[in-house]
């Protein structure tokens, strides 16, 4: 079965986009090249993949709350924290917190660029307010 294997981030300000999450999560970016393109190393530890990151070349989606496109999740360890460091570091919340039962907790921001990516805390427990507690 056909899975995944690269994603890519556009920026208007690739600087800004590679201080944002190497900041943020600790992505290390190395240019390809000579060209405006960043390819990125997530990380090693567990399930995920590599990306790039190139200058944006149209505009940026506009609404906050539009998800209009394959968004990343990534994987944190503490979601509360996490959102916190986004928003301080010039993100803004797109969905807010909420429970996916038996999955974990689960965020929506948008970068300083305008793109849209979410942000996963791991909890097999995890529950939507209304939903009793096995």
């Amino acid at each position: 079965m056909p899975r995944v294997v690269h994603f890519e981030i556009q920026a208007d300000e690739p600087e800004r986009a590679i201080a944002f999450y190497s900041g943020l999560f600790g992505w290390k970016f190395t240019a390809w090249s000579g060209s405006e393109y960043w390819l990125i190393d997530t990380g090693s530890e567990g399930a995920g993949i590599n990306g790039g990151l190139v200058r944006r070349r149209g505009p940026p989606p506009v609404a906050l709350q539009s998800v209009n496109a394959y968004v990343c999740t990534i994987g944190v360890d503490g979601l509360d924290e996490t959102l916190e460091r986004a928003v301080a570091s010039g993100a803004a919340i797109a969905v807010p917190k909420q429970a996916i039962p038996g999955v974990g907790w689960l965020a929506y921001a948008k970068d300083p660029e305008g793109n849209i990516f979410g942000i996963l805390q791991p909890d097999q427990d995890a529950r939507r307010p209304e939903e009793p507690t096995p």
